[in-house]
């Protein structure tokens, strides 16, 4: 029997949580021996680690250059698209390649933002065998039926024995994120001293954000560290990772927190639920509550044996409900089945 093949593809230049999906996916995809070509994402952050594991990249920006990139790969049995506009390119390029388009839906919304999109959006669904959405809050909330495959994280090892005195936010700097719930959280614990608040990643909000923490009079226990491609040590080092964010659909960044067992506080919605939520405890808090966050905070901050325990009640959880052996298998499932059908 001949190896499946799989295109994903994703309309961006970027590279945050989709994009980081995306390489993952296909990584876990190719060395379950599947072909894969992704189409789509960061050249710079994507291109390197796919072809070094046999992954043919191509660009595909935006729908117009993900399908003159579709035109010169061979015939794939399944196309992966992730987000509307690749969908779009999916579903344009399926009658020619003859192949099922299975859409992961990251976002817990439903397609198109105007009347005409909506109706395009109609047009696509019924040319989709298949939604993955990677929660059952997402799932919950995009138009059609989806089947919930948990996004899964590697394994990390062992963290090392101390770790620093300090909360990490790791995320893109933008107003969605709600990276100004740390800030104002983190002004009101009171007891501080050694900690420091290490916000990693950056955005159009950032200027707004370090004025923030000057107004607040925080300026001195906030370290705005940019864009980092270590993010794993820092959770490795950190002591507590803190999510903000309340419409989160389900959070890599969350996930491989756990994995590293940093402590997670988190906002009490959105995927976080399934994650962070799924555990006994969980240091939550109502979404845009300030006083609440910062009550959970300082709970973690005073108790090194309760930062522990919770760590490793995360990472438990992570290795049985959220690793990528498990996504990668029940993904290969419905490929499987939409091929087979098709």
């Amino acid at each position: 029997m001949r190896p499946l093949r799989v295109v994903h593809i994703v309309c961006t230049d970027a590279f945050a949580g989709v994009e980081r999906y995306v390489l993952d996916s296909a990584l876990n995809l190719t060395a379950a021996g599947c072909v894969v070509v992704v189409v789509g994402g960061s050249e710079s952050s994507m291109r390197a680690p796919l072809e070094r594991a046999g992954v043919e990249w191509y660009s595909g920006s935006t729908v117009s250059t993900a399908l003159r990139s579709l035109r010169s790969i061979a015939r794939p049995d399944a196309l992966i698209t992730h987000m509307t506009k690749a969908d779009l390119a999916g579903v344009l390029a399926a009658r020619r390649f003859r192949a099922p388009v299975v859409s992961i839906r990251h976002f817990a919304s439903k397609r198109g933002s105007s009347a005409a999109f909506r109706l395009l959006a109609r047009w696509m669904a019924g040319r989709i065998a298949a939604q993955i959405a990677i929660s059952e809050y997402v799932a919950a909330n995009v138009d059609g039926a989806a089947t919930v495959v948990h996004t899964g994280v590697a394994d990390a090892t062992a963290p090392i024995a101390e770790r620093e005195p300090f909360v990490l936010v790791a995320q893109r700097l933008e107003a969605e994120k709600f990276t100004d719930v740390a800030l104002r959280a983190w002004a009101l614990v009171t007891d501080r001293e050694p900690w420091m608040l290490k916000v990693a990643g950056d955005g159009a909000r950032r200027a707004e954000l370090e004025a923030l923490s000057q107004s607040l009079g925080i300026a001195d226990t906030v370290e705005f560290l940019g864009f980092r491609a270590d993010v794993g040590t820092l959770m490795d080092r950190a002591s507590i990772f803190f999510a903000p964010t309340p419409r989160e659909g389900l959070g890599i960044a969350v996930l491989e927190a756990m994995a590293h067992e940093t402590p997670v506080v988190a906002a009490r919605a959105g995927g976080h639920l399934e994650s962070v939520g799924s555990v006994p405890d969980a240091a939550m808090f109502e979404p845009g509550d300030d006083s609440e966050a910062a009550a959970q905070l300082e709970r973690l901050v005073a108790d090194s044996r309760e930062r522990r325990n919770y760590g490793r009640s995360l990472r438990e959880r992570q290795r049985d409900a959220f690793n990528i052996r498990d996504q990668t298998a029940r993904t290969l499932e419905i490929l499987q089945s939409v091929v087979t059908t098709k």
